[in-house]
């Protein structure tokens, strides 16, 4: 399976998915902390009250973030498997200026993220 597959399929997987459970599989995945923080949050438990059926939604903007976190999740999760995507998140990144993608997608990066998650996805980093 070639990575344009694989991209197209991450962006086609969270693009069904309702924003509730976007947020429950980044908050396994990631933690909540974590996802609050790619989110923009400064509360640290508020993907738990995002993920709750009966919780407040998050904001657009808030929401643009966790879609871009959950295309880039899926696309190194599904290559490089869990472990590896969660240290990809969390560590410097040359093809974000040395920044986490947890960073970059808090600030919205998105091609400059899932441009990474394919330079990590097709070990490109050589």
């Amino acid at each position: 399976m070639s990575i344009s597959i694989d991209i197209g399929a991450a962006h086609a997987g969270t693009a069904r998915l309702g924003i509730r459970e976007i947020v429950r599989q980044l908050n396994s995945s990631l933690g909540a902390t974590l996802v609050a923080a790619l989110a923009g949050s400064k509360d640290p438990k508020i993907s738990y009250k995002w993920a709750r059926t009966d919780g407040p939604e998050p904001k657009p903007e808030a929401q643009a973030r966790l879609q871009l976190a959950h295309r880039a999740w899926t696309a190194v999760s599904s290559v490089e498997g869990e472990h590896v995507a969660r240290l990809w998140f969390i560590g410097a990144n040359p093809w974000l200026g040395e920044v986490s993608p947890i960073q970059a997608i808090s600030e919205l990066r998105s091609k400059e993220v899932m441009d990474a998650a394919v330079a990590m996805t097709e070990d490109r980093f050589g």
